[in-house]
């Protein structure tokens, strides 16, 4: 069971299709969900049950990834991954929830594996799966990879992740191709950038980690410094004389 609710669909004048059944020249004229933009709701089968995703989510903030199928090799790696990180990101109050093409039925059988590869506790699987086998989310979000399709030829969802935020907006997204694993660890990063610089007037650096400087952003004036960094900032000087490289622990 899987349904887009209708002010999703109005608003974007967008109509649920199965991607079976949907005209590549529609696909491509489909809106993209950019960052910013109101997370679209929908009720689906899970392997926790039928779900309202909306309601689901709650106040919380959300990661969504898809996988291209259920017992293969790189999207077991990346699940386990996922479920082994789960208490971490619970720890920060996000929720984690799986999609793919396949049923409930296939999605039970496969966490079998998923929890003996990656060692996991014994107990409940830590997240949902969702199952999209008519592909409608898939379609609706923009998941479905051109490439790679199953053995009756349809279109296989991508790796895809979005995080969104307790104001059901999407925060982030990364597209893999199937051949290309993610980094779940990298993914938990990302969501520590967005847990800090949602909070305070502040940027993360290239390969910044939690508990590391960030930068203060440019916008801040030397008056909001005492107010917004009572611990204080560093400054870089640099050739051109400007202001702009300044640090605080975040």
């Amino acid at each position: 069971m899987s349904l887009i609710h209708p002010w999703w669909l109005s608003s974007r004048k967008v109509y649920a299709a199965s991607a079976e059944r949907l005209p590549t020249e529609k696909r491509s004229k489909m809106p993209p969900l950019n960052l910013g933009d109101p997370f679209p709701n929908f009720t689906c089968d899970t392997t926790v049950g039928t779900i309202d995703f909306h309601e689901w989510l709650g106040n919380s903030w959300a990661i969504l990834f898809s996988h291209p199928a259920d017992y293969t090799p790189v999207c077991t790696t990346e699940l386990a991954r996922a479920a082994q990180l789960a208490h971490v990101f619970e720890e920060k109050g996000v929720k984690l929830i799986a999609l793919s093409c396949d049923s409930v039925e296939s999605h039970h059988g496969w966490i079998k594996d998923i929890e003996a590869f990656g060692e996991l506790p014994d107990g409940p699987f830590p997240y949902p799966i969702i199952a999209d086998e008519k592909r409608e989310i898939a379609v609706q979000l923009g998941m479905l990879d051109p490439v790679e399709k199953d053995k009756e030829g349809l279109p296989l969802t991508c790796r895809a992740v979005f995080i969104i935020g307790p104001d059901k907006k999407m925060k982030l997204s990364m597209l893999y191709p199937a051949t290309t694993g993610r980094n779940f660890d990298e993914v938990l990063r990302a969501t520590d950038s967005l847990l800090v610089t949602e909070a305070r007037k502040v940027a993360t650096p290239a390969g910044w980690k939690k508990g590391t400087p960030c930068m203060v952003l440019p916008t801040v004036t030397d008056e909001e410094i005492p107010k917004l960094f009572p611990t204080g900032i560093k400054e870089y000087p640099v050739p051109s004389g400007k202001k702009y490289l300044r640090t605080t622990m975040d």
